[in-house]
């Protein structure tokens, strides 16, 4: 008589592998694990700018003598940035060039990469410490820019979804910025 071997060959188990492995190329294609992570990235940078405006907007309308321009309590007229080399790119977020400085304080006393005192808030910082951009390059950073009591917050979005050009946060319509090329937030978005 007759025993079968219960089983599968070696044909049945490579077409299944096969299938598996197409089935797993078209998700991973379609999901798009790296834009995912841009645009986690991005959102987080559109909660950063959207708090520190309202940092600065609360600074401005608690202290009697609100200064932009540190812990001096001095009028602004500076453009700082938090970025990790000493140099920016010529494509600034601001009518001139900032000269930027690799500022590593993150210290919301007017000492760090934006240069308003929050501790002379009546209620205390609202802010334990100021963001930093999440990929903190060259290209992507975030930039602080002020003019008496005017003051622009400015950050580049890197996924397409945050980006685009008709959709996304950086176009003028949207954020109501100057340039398309960045997301800005601010009262003087002029700057």
């Amino acid at each position: 008589m007759d025993s079968f071997k219960k089983g599968f060959t070696l044909i049945e188990l490579l077409v299944v592998i096969a299938i598996l492995a197409v089935l797993a190329t078209v998700i991973v294609v379609i999901i798009n694990p790296a834009e995912l992570l841009r645009q986690a990235r991005d959102a987080t940078r559109v909660s950063d700018m959207a708090a520190l405006n309202s940092a600065v907007a609360l600074y401005l309308s608690d202290v009697a003598t609100p200064g932009l321009g540190g812990a001096s309590n001095a009028a602004c007229s500076v453009l700082a940035c938090k970025m990790t080399s000493a140099t920016m790119t010529s494509s600034s977020p601001f009518s001139t060039t900032p000269a930027c400085s690799s500022v590593t304080t993150t210290t919301p006393d007017g000492t760090g990469w934006v240069t308003v005192d929050f501790t002379k808030i009546s209620s205390g910082s609202p802010l334990s410490r100021l963001p930093l951009d999440p990929a903190n390059t060259g290209t992507y950073m975030y930039v602080y820019g002020c003019n008496g009591l005017g003051y622009k917050l400015a950050t580049a979005m890197e996924s397409t979804k945050y980006s685009n050009p008709n959709t996304g946060v950086m176009r003028n319509t949207y954020d109501g910025g100057t340039r398309a090329d960045f997301y800005e937030v601010g009262n003087s978005l002029s700057l």
